[in-house]
């Protein structure tokens, strides 16, 4: 069984409708004074535009959150490009090639390490084999910073959009901690 709702004007008649509807009859009030005394509770509405702007404030939000995503789409589609991928598999086939190459002469590779190569190929009289010796030094720190020395060079010309990149990923980074 269905309850009376008085709040509710479907519901059906209430003691106050009922009453204002005799002031009605009576004449003792018109309806236009219940129309103009008819207004909306101003909390209410100032309630539900706080809810329409939070609303739209959260739709914002949304929408940047969107838009920051498609950009970092964007920013890394060139790396994940099946093109740049073809590219990069390619590259470690052939480093696997050579590696497996490398172990299946791993034998010969031994002996040649282990046989001295002094005095086969590059004989120097004794008062020289102490410059020798440095000179050697010098080469193998050279070879092995050579890798990184031409790193650095091939990066030079890309370092502003590295920097770029990095301040992009860093802003992205505080926007998600900090609300």
């Amino acid at each position: 069984m269905a309850e009376a709702k008085p709040w509710d004007p479907a519901s059906g008649p209430n003691a106050a409708g009922l009453l204002l509807g005799h002031f009605v009859a009576s004449g003792l009030v018109t309806q236009e004074m219940l129309n103009i005394s008819k207004k909306s509770t101003s909390c209410f509405v100032n309630f539900s535009r706080l809810q329409q702007i939070t609303d739209i404030q959260a739709e914002i939000y949304q929408k940047n959150l969107e838009i920051e995503l498609l950009r970092l789409e964007k920013d890394a589609a060139d790396v994940v490009h099946p093109s740049f991928l073809a590219q990069k598999c390619h590259t470690l086939q052939s480093m696997n090639n050579h590696l497996e190459a490398v172990l299946k002469e791993k034998r010969s590779l031994r002996q040649r390490l282990l046989k001295p190569m002094c005095q086969e190929n590059l004989p120097i009289e004794a008062v020289y084999h102490r410059y020798m010796v440095h000179l050697l030094e010098l080469a193998v720190t050279f070879i092995e910073r050579l890798e990184d020395h031409l790193e650095i060079i091939r990066n030079v010309p890309h370092l502003d959009e590295n920097l770029k990149k990095m301040r992009r990923a860093q802003r992205v980074d505080l926007s998600r901690t900090v609300p």
